[in-house]
Parts: structure tokens; sequence; C-alpha cells
């Protein structure tokens, strides 16, 4: 019995393309990065028939001058491919400038290119095992965006953290009123301008509840009563006036320079080709009627959940040429919103969510919790999966769809996003099959029920 189970366990062969990793590059590179300096070890071909191949290995400080004279020597050599690890920030001065001098350079990263546990380590045996499992076809390149595309990124994370700066001072504003008893947050949020007013008339001396209520704006106006309530009792004194007249200077400060970086996205985004769409006449644009191809923000804009903003700081972390992922589930993976695999003989655990891009994954994650409240397709996708898995889960799933969305969408411009509606997931269910489980359960809570088809 035992041998008949193992036996139905047995796997069937397959056949798995696979790669050769027999000598891929014969003049190749491995630089150990660090803050000063970085140590390079150059691989060339063996120097006579029959002998070993030749390792290069020389320090270089990690200066433009001395990068810029290290890629004419590695260029005079006939290098192929350099490798270098994502050691914090100081790659880039190393990626850049040598692949500004015409060379081929991959960022990698450094888990792949750990050096085996139980050799000694040091920055020469770390450049010399780079440059092995370079030549030898190893390692995977990084990501790494275009000059235009890394611009944009710069000013979109700006923005990011400009935004999350601006909530920490609302906060702090926020303990600062609750500290001399003012409620005002219990009615409404600090962000609109009826709060802000109220905040500046009692830095400017007012106490009188009624006359700070009065204040309010639009639909706030109906609720006058409860604003006098928060603000009766309050303790507002003169540092309190001082603190929040220096956090509320803060806020306009930031509320300025977002504005100006939002300028700098938008004038970013307009000097990249790929982004602009295409006029029915064949014209630059994508704003007329009926273009053939709509810019590459607009459509991102059409998936439930995505603004424009959103749309943008994507567009500056994926870049628009999506041949740099063969799939959409690497695009995936590579934002850290798949599961890393973890199997081992017939068990599979579940595996640890990967690292990734956090920024792609937080603007993604984000328009799905926007999404979550649409009736579309990804709304009721939100929903199905709460229901069985929770919350969470079902923001994972949904940032995940919206990427593999996006994939689609910035691989062919001509494809325009089309929303399957919220009853895609009822035209597609087995009515007989879930008519019977619903009588079992039924009948299983002691009913006996009789089932009468409607007139149509």
């Amino acid at each position: 019995m035992a041998g008949s189970q193992q036996k139905k366990r047995k796997l069937s062969a397959q056949v798995v393309e696979d790669e050769d990793y027999q000598l891929r590059y014969e003049r190749c590179a491995g630089i150990d990065v660090a803050k000063a300096s970085g140590v390079v070890c150059t691989r060339l071909p063996a120097q006579r028939d029959g002998g070993r191949r030749v390792a290069v290995t020389e320090t270089v400080a990690a200066t433009v001058p001395a990068i810029a004279a290290l890629a004419g020597r590695l260029a005079a050599a006939g290098v192929e491919l350099v490798s270098m690890e994502s050691t914090s920030d100081y790659w880039r001065v190393w990626f850049y400038v040598l692949e500004a001098h015409g060379l081929a350079v991959q960022l990698v990263n450094s888990a792949q290119a750990r050096q085996l546990t139980g050799r000694p380590k040091t920055d020469d045996l770390d450049a010399k095992w780079l440059a092995r499992l370079t030549e030898m076809g190893l390692l995977r390149p990084s990501f790494v965006p275009p000059a235009d595309i890394r611009q944009l990124r710069d000013y979109t994370r700006a923005r990011v953290h400009l935004v999350q700066d601006r909530t920490r001072q609302y906060q702090r504003l926020e303990k600062l009123l609750e500290g001399a008893l003012v409620k005002v947050t219990a009615v409404t949020r600090l962000t609109t301008a009826s709060a802000k007013d109220m905040v500046r008339a009692m830095i400017a001396g007012e106490r009188d509840p009624r006359t700070l209520a009065a204040l309010a704006r639009t639909r706030l106006k109906a609720r006058h009563e409860d604003l006098v309530a928060a603000l009766t009792g309050m303790r507002f004194t003169d540092h309190h006036a001082h603190l929040a007249r220096t956090l509320l200077n803060l806020i306009a400060y930031l509320d300025e320079d977002i504005a100006i970086l939002e300028d700098k996205i938008a004038a970013c985004l307009d000097a990249i080709p790929a982004a602009q769409g295409v006029d029915a006449d064949g014209t630059a644009g994508g704003v007329g009627p009926d273009p053939l191809v709509l810019p590459a923000v607009w459509r991102l804009a059409e998936i439930p959940g995505l603004t424009t903003e959103l749309a943008c700081q994507v567009i500056g972390e994926t870049g628009l040429d999506m041949s740099r992922f063969p799939t959409a589930a690497h695009l995936v993976s590579w934002a850290g919103l798949a599961p890393v695999a973890n199997q081992s003989g017939p068990r599979t655990r579940k595996g640890k969510k990967g690292q990734g891009d956090s920024y792609l994954r937080g603007f993604c994650t984000q328009a799905a919790t926007g999404a979550a409240l649409t009736d579309t397709f990804l709304g009721e996708r939100h929903r199905r999966i709460a229901r069985k898995r929770g919350p969470g889960r079902a923001k994972v799933a949904v940032a995940r769809s919206i990427l593999i969305i996006i994939w689609h969408l910035l691989k062919d411009p001509e494809t325009r996003f089309t929303d399957l509606g919220p009853e895609h997931y009822a035209s597609r269910t087995d009515k007989d099959k879930k008519t019977r489980n619903l009588i079992r359960q039924l009948n299983a809570l002691g009913l006996d029920v009789t089932i009468t088809p409607q007139a149509s």
C-alpha cells in the first residue's frame, strides 16, 4: 500500500530550458564598491596557450576622474561586462560614469554575489569572486532606469517625502491642539481650510467658541453647534499660539515645495517622447478627439483607484520600457508583490514576501485602497477576497492585479483599459453548483427547501 502511494506521488519527467553558464564572457570585471574607493578585479584570457586566466586587481578612488580613467583602461582591455553590488548609494558614481563611457554595466543584488561561508572576506576577494561570477553568467542584473526616468524618479520620490513631512506637521499640530483642549479635530480634519482659519484666528487672539465656529465653510456650516462644543473650554495660551504659528508656516512652506515638484514632474514627462500620445492624424500629443494613443499617464489613470499623481509616480519607478520585464510576473516579483517560492520535497511552505521596490509597492496598494471603494471589477475582487481572507490580503491581491494591468498598458501603448464590470464573477459562476451548495447548507440546518425558478 505504501509503495502504491509513493508511485502516485512520483512526478513525471519535465523538460526545462536551462542556460549555459560556461564562460559567458571572456573579458569582464567586478567592482567591490565602498564609500571612498573600490576594488576592481578584471578577468582576462590566458596570456599563453594552456595557461590560466589572468585576474588583475587594483584599488580605484571613488571620484569621477579616477573612474573615468578606469573606464578608459577597461575599454582598452576589451571588457565586455562590468558588475558591481548595490551597496547603499555608493554604486551610483561607478555605474553612471562607466555607463557614460560606453561600457556595459550591471548592478546586482548583494545577496547573489555574497562571498561563500567559511572563506576569508576581504575587498580583494570580494572583487575576484564578483568577477568570476560575472564571467560565468551567474548574476542577474538589477533594473536601473535610463537617465530621463531617473530624473523623474528623483522628483516623484522627493514629493512622497515632502508629503510625509507635511503629514507629520499636521499630526504635531493636532497633538498641540489636544493639549490645549481644542477638540476641533473631532469634528473636521486639520487639512480643511475651515480648520486652518480657526487656528489662525486663535493665534490672533480670538477665544470665543461661536465666533470661531462661524468661520466654517461650505458643508461644515451645518455642524456649527458641534464646533461650538468642541471649542468651548479651551486653554489655548500664548505658547500654544507660537508653536501653532510655526507649524502652520512649515505646512505652508511644504505646500509650496510640493506644488513646485508637481510642475517639475509634469515637465519631465513632457520631455520624454515615449510618454506622449498620438492624435488621430498621426501627430504627437494624444490629447485630441479620438486619439490613436493616449499619453502614458492618461492610460494608467483609467485604472480604478489610480490617479494621475499615482500614475506619474508609477512611471517614475517602472519606466516606460517594459522589455526590461519579460512578463508581468517579473514586474510583480520586482515590486515585492509576489511571495518567494519555498518548496522542498513534498512540502510547500508559505514563502516570504520579497523586498522589492517599496515605493512601487506602496503606490499600487494605495491604488488598491481606492479601487476597493468603486463599483468595478477590481472593487468586486477586493470585496470577494476580503470576505474569505481578510482586507490585508485583498489589498495585496488587488495591487498585484493593478500592476499586471499597468504592465500590459505600458507594453502596448495602443492598449486601453476596459473594465470587466462588478458582475464578471457572477456571470461566470456555475449556478447549478452554487444552488446545490446552498441547499446542502440549509439541509444541514434542518430545513427542507423547494426550489422554484423565477419567471423570466
